[in-house]
């Protein structure tokens, strides 16, 4: 028998949620994102269930090339651009499109000997400070990019920091969009500004094209539950209980005695740990549902092991199905739990954990 841990990916899920993206801003086109391998729910399984997407986004060149060769040929995006000279060339044969957030990207694409021109969006650096040209040079970078043979069509983009906290003290939305118009005014080109955040909270800063990520997979960017905005959870995780122990107030569970029993209690052993993708720092009272009914972490996540709290969780025995995130027990509170966000528990999914699709 093959150890009981697994991730099950809803597809209908998946395209449920990006009819909810699409109901938000229903005159815009879509770049669905499947950066990270579809964010831990598997590239092919991403590009199935975002067909009618008007787009694929993604950081991957690889991955890239990888949705041409598995048949997508609607347009495909590179959210960081491209790494290296030798990459121009594999871009201009699989007609993908890149962003262009530094002065040496266009350098690259300025001395290519390829011929065969791309289309490229062009970042501002509105005020997050990762990537992009501030608002200043903008417009340089933008008549660049036009003079070189190598560009045909250039977007106009910007990443928000806070959308989900548009009144933030340190970068309200209000400003990046206010540095953007500014940057960009009198440019053409088709406009992408609107993350999940902005997709589900600010639906009116959809432009030509949206870049939803994290809603497409059923967890919130903020401002409300994934529940409350419509979206269902795509990928479930479930074990089983592989073990039980009584034990007696005062005593100890797992590594480091981290939980001491206040009662009598019954402990249960479950088949996933942190080799598999859980947060090692999940802590004494995470939640976990068993047979259905909420109960919670007791003790440190080790290796490939977690215990948890059996006590009032009748009819429990070994064998008995847990689930660890997903229907029934949304990613974002074990996440807020654990001190971290759904998008690492998703992400971190271990290559042994089986995946099966519904």
């Amino acid at each position: 028998m093959p150890r009981p841990l697994v991730a099950t990916i809803h597809l209908a899920a998946l395209q449920h949620n990006l009819a909810v993206a699409r109901k938000s801003a229903p005159s815009s086109k879509i770049w669905a994102v499947v950066k990270a391998n579809a964010y831990g729910h598997g590239l092919a399984r991403g590009m199935r269930a975002f067909s009618s997407a008007d787009g694929l986004a993604l950081i991957e060149v690889d991955g890239a090339v990888r949705l041409r060769e598995m048949g997508w040929r609607k347009p495909v995006l590179l959210l960081e651009g491209f790494f290296d000279p030798a990459d121009v060339p594999v871009l201009a044969a699989h007609q993908v499109q890149t962003a262009v957030h530094c002065v040496e990207q266009i350098e690259m694409l300025e001395q290519s000997p390829v011929r065969s021109p791309i289309d490229v969006y062009l970042k501002m650096n509105s005020g997050m400070n990762r990537l992009g040209f501030p608002p200043e040079t903008y417009r340089a970078a933008y008549e660049r990019l036009r003079a070189t043979p190598m560009v045909r069509h250039i977007g106009l983009m910007t990443h928000f920091a806070n959308a989900d906290d548009v009144l933030n003290p340190g970068l309200p939305l209000e400003e990046q969009l206010r540095r953007f118009q500014r940057g960009t005014d009198g440019i053409s080109g088709e406009r992408s500004v609107a993350n999940s955040a902005a997709v589900l909270t600010r639906p009116e800063t959809a432009s030509d094209w949206i870049r939803p990520g994290i809603m497409l997979y059923g967890g919130t960017p903020g401002g409300a539950s994934a529940q409350e905005f419509g979206l269902r959870p795509a990928m479930t995780l479930t074990s089983e209980i592989i073990g039980m122990q009584e034990i007696d107030a005062s005593e100890a569970v797992g590594y480091g005695s981290r939980f001491i029993a206040d009662k009598p209690m019954k402990i249960g052993v479950v088949a996933c740990g942190y080799a598999d993708g859980y947060p090692r720092h999940a802590p004494n009272g995470t939640p976990v549902l068993v047979n259905g009914v909420k109960t919670r972490i007791a003790g440190r996540v080790s290796m490939d092991m977690l215990t948890v709290d059996l006590t009032d969780v009748p009819g429990s025995r070994i064998g008995s199905r847990v689930t660890l995130w997903g229907e029934g027990l949304p990613i974002d509170e074990v996440a807020g739990a654990a001190g971290t966000i759904g998008y690492e528990l998703m992400c971190a999914l271990a290559p042994r954990v089986k995946v099966i699709e519904q």
